[in-house]
C-alpha cells in the first residue's frame, strides 16, 4: 500500500486535469438542449474507463432518457470480494447565472478549492473512486476487489429508471459492497460516514377557480379567488408548533432511539453559526426537536414554488382563474412515498372549498434510507478515514435524498457505504459549487485504502 500511496501523491496533476477535462463537459440532464452535452460526457467517462484498464467498457441506452455507463475489472478472481461503485455524471441548472463568480464550467481554483458545477455533486466525488482503480492498475497490474461501476445520467433529473435497470440486472451489477461518494462531513476537517438518508414524496397541487380571469373590482368579494384558497389550504398544512397536521403522515415512521439522539448532541452542533450563515435571526420546525433531528430523523413538508395571477411590472387588478404549487415531503424510516403523497392529496381536498375544483398530482419519490452501521464495509470505510485523515471519522444521517440508495440494497443484497467526501460549503445545487482540493486527493488514498481494508475483512 505505500507503493499506491505514494503513487496517488506522485500524479496528483494527472487526477486534478483528468476531473478538470469531466468538469467542463454541460452534462445538465434536466435540460434538453444539453442533450447532445449528456451523450458526449457518457462517451468520454467510456473512453477513460477504458483507458486506465477496465473492461466492459459501454453506455447502456435507457430509453429516450440519458445512458448509463457501466465498466468493470474482474480480475481479482471469483474468491475475491467485489465493491459496485455508484456515480452520476450528470449535474445541477446553473441559474442564477448572475451569481457564479465566473464561467460554471471553466473550472477555477482558488484557496486550494475548485469551483465548478458538478465539482462535488457528484463529478468529483465519484472520480476519486476512479483514479484509485487507476493507480492500483498502474502500480500491480491487479486490485485488491474486483471493481464495478454504474454511473447514471439522469440523478439529477428525478429519473427512476435507473431503479428498473438495477431490478433487471442484478447479475451483471451483484457484489459484496456498494461504495457511493455522494454526501458531506459534518464539518469541515471532520470525516463522516452518513447511514441514514430521508426519501421523497414530490407533488404539485393545482386549484381551479372561474373559467377566465376576472376584473377584480367587478368580482373580487363575490367570487372565490383561487390564490387565497391555495395559501389557505398551505396553511393548514402545519400546526403552530411546526407538526404536519396530515392525518396519518407520522404512524410508519421509525422514532430515532435515545442513544441515537445522544450521539447527536455529541456533535456539538453549532445553531448559531448555522443561522448567521443562514442570514436568518430563528429556526422553525417541530418545537420539541432539535435542529439535527429535524433535518435527519423527522420528516419534513415544503412548498418548492408556488404560482398564480399577475406577477409582471406594474398594476393588473385582477383576480386569477387558477393557482398551483409544488411541495416536497422528505421522508424517515419506514415511510413510504406513494402513501405519504395519499394522505397529502387526500387532505388537501378534504380542505378544498367547493366554489374551486383542486386536482394534486403525484410526481416523484424515493424511499428513504437507514443503513445499519455494524458490517465490515462501514468498518473497512472508517479504517480508511482513520488512516489517511488521522482522526475517527463521525457517523450522521442527511436531510437529502438519493433515491437509488434503497433501490441497489434491496435488489443486490448488499451493504452500502455512503463514504462522502464533500463539505458543507461547497454550495451543491447553488452558485460557486465547489470542491476542497485535499479531499480530492486524500480521497483516492481513502478509497484506495478501503478496496485493502475491504478486502481483508
Amino acid at each position: 500500500m505505500d507503493k499506491i500511496l505514494a503513487l496517488i501523491d506522485q500524479n496528483r496533476d494527472n487526477s486534478l486535469s483528468g476531473l478538470i477535462e469531466l468538469l467542463k463537459i454541460q452534462s445538465i440532464s434536466s435540460e434538453i438542449e444539453h442533450k447532445n452535452d449528456m451523450i458526449y460526457c457518457a462517451d468520454w467517462l467510456v473512453e477513460h474507463f477504458s483507458s486506465i484498464g477496465l473492461n466492459n467498457c459501454r453506455t447502456i441506452e435507457n430509453g429516450e432518457g440519458h445512458p448509463l455507463v457501466y465498466a468493470q475489472w474482474l480480475g481479482a478472481g471469483s474468491d475475491a470480494k467485489t465493491v459496485l461503485i455508484y456515480g452520476h455524471y450528470d449535474v445541477q441548472p446553473v441559474d442564477p447565472l448572475n451569481e457564479w463568480i465566473s464561467s460554471p464550467f471553466e473550472p477555477r481554483i482558488e484557496n486550494n478549492k475548485i469551483f465548478c458545477r458538478g465539482t462535488a455533486d457528484d463529478k468529483g466525488q465519484f472520480f476519486i473512486h476512479v483514479k484509485a482503480v487507476e493507480y492500483f492498475l498502474k502500480a500491480q497490474g491487479s486490485c485488491p476487489v474486483n471493481i464495478k461501476f454504474i454511473i447514471e445520467g439522469e440523478e439529477e433529473a428525478g429519473s427512476s429508471s435507473i431503479n428498473d435497470f438495477i431490478a433487471q440486472n442484478t447479475d451483471l451489477l451483484s457484489c459484496d459492497a456498494v461504495l457511493i461518494s455522494d454526501t458531506e462531513w459534518f464539518a469541515d476537517n471532520l470525516p463522516s460516514i452518513c447511514y441514514g438518508l430521508r426519501g421523497l414524496s414530490y407533488m404539485e397541487i393545482n386549484v381551479q377557480g372561474p373559467n377566465r380571469d376576472l376584473h377584480s373590482g367587478s368580482f373580487g368579494g363575490a367570487v372565490d379567488n383561487p390564490a387565497i384558497v391555495l395559501s389557505k389550504i398551505i396553511a393548514q398544512l402545519h400546526d403552530e408548533n411546526g407538526r404536519i397536521t396530515v392525518p396519518g403522515f407520522y404512524d410508519d415512521l421509525i422514532e430515532a432511539s435515545i442513544e441515537e439522539r445522544n450521539d447527536f448532541l455529541r456533535l456539538n452542533f453549532d445553531e448559531a453559526h448555522y443561522k448567521a450563515d443562514l442570514n436568518i435571526k430563528a429556526l422553525g420546525g417541530e418545537k420539541e426537536f432539535t435542529t439535527l433531528e429535524r433535518v435527519w430523523v423527522r420528516p419534513s413538508l415544503d412548498v418548492n414554488g408556488i404560482w398564480s395571477g399577475y406577477i409582471g411590472d406594474g398594476v393588473k387588478t385582477v383576480l386569477p382563474a387558477k393557482a398551483g404549487a409544488k411541495i416536497s415531503c422528505r421522508l424517515v424510516a419506514n415511510q413510504n412515498p406513494e402513501k405519504i403523497f395519499q394522505l397529502v392529496s387526500d387532505y388537501i381536498l378534504s380542505l378544498a372549498p367547493p366554489s374551486v375544483h383542486v386536482t394534486v398530482k403525484y410526481m416523484h419519490g424515493g424511499n428513504p434510507v437507514l443503513v445499519p452501521k455494524q458490517n465490515s464495509a462501514i468498518s473497512a470505510a472508517a479504517q480508511a478515514f482513520r488512516h489517511v485523515f488521522n482522526i475517527e471519522p463521525v457517523f450522521i444521517r442527511e436531510g437529502g435524498s438519493i433515491p437509488v440508495v434503497e433501490t441497489l440494497s434491496v435488489f443486490l443484497k448488499a451493504p452500502v457505504v455512503l463514504m462522502g467526501f464533500g463539505l458543507p460549503g461547497d454550495n451543491i445545487h447553488s452558485p460557486n459549487e465547489n470542491f476542497d482540493l485535499n479531499n480530492f486527493f486524500n480521497g483516492i488514498k481513502v478509497s484506495a485504502l478501503f478496496f485493502e481494508y475491504f478486502a481483508s475483512k
